[in-house]
């Protein structure tokens, strides 16, 4: 992933679905953002309809930042002539929470191993460049609990070190959540902590 510990990059929504062709197969490849496995069947299910003369969809995918899981599907390929391929592009474009398809139709003339790699390698590499790839910075969410006399404090803080504020309940006893870059975010707590009648805690 990139260098900086709390930045990485994924597609905020599904690419142009693009076709490759060689000797008559003719492979069609599209991206997907996704924050579970459970979005995964229904995608490739639909693409089964959709594509309802194709041999084989195969796929890859990727979730998480620190924590990463993936997998890759060759549906009755080569062993590692499809999912592996297609798994080698989303980390060569470090993108994470997504998931690459490749919907191959037959066009009568074997491609061998060695064909079907490059093809699906293709496939996969041009269906990541058509997309609309982001950087997006890691995060951590805090409850600040102060009293309203407090408020200035507070927002001092938070127009200083720019904090996003996500929710808010200003009573007597006000309330933010907000949201601080992880690389920033012991600094922050440690800042609020050390006032008098502000209190800060990591929420999920």
């Amino acid at each position: 992933m990139e260098n900086s510990s709390d930045t990485y990059k994924t597609i905020v929504k599904p690419s142009e679905e693009i076709l490759y062709k060689d000797k008559k197969s003719k492979f069609y490849g599209c991206v997907y953002p996704i924050f579970n496995e459970e979005e995964i069947k229904p995608i490739i299910e639909f693409l089964r309809k959709k594509h309802h003369t194709a041999n084989h969809v195969c796929y890859a995918w990727q979730l998480g930042v620190v924590n990463i899981k993936y997998r890759a599907n060759d549906d009755g390929e080569p062993n590692n002539s499809a999912g592996m391929p297609i798994y080698g592009q989303i980390k060569s474009f470090e993108v994470t929470n997504v998931l690459v398809t490749v919907a191959r139709i037959f066009g009568g003339t074997k491609l061998g191993v060695g064909g079907l790699i490059s093809a699906y390698k293709t496939t996969a590499k041009m269906a990541l460049e058509t997309s609309s790839i982001i950087e997006k910075t890691l995060q951590e969410h805090f409850l600040v609990s102060f009293d309203y006399k407090e408020m200035n404090t507070v927002m001092r803080i938070i127009k200083q070190y720019k904090i996003k504020i996500t929710s808010q309940k200003l009573e007597t006893n006000c309330e933010y959540t907000i949201a601080v870059r992880k690389q920033e975010a012991k600094q922050i707590h440690s800042i609020f902590s050390a006032l008098q009648h502000i209190a800060i805690k990591e929420i999920d």
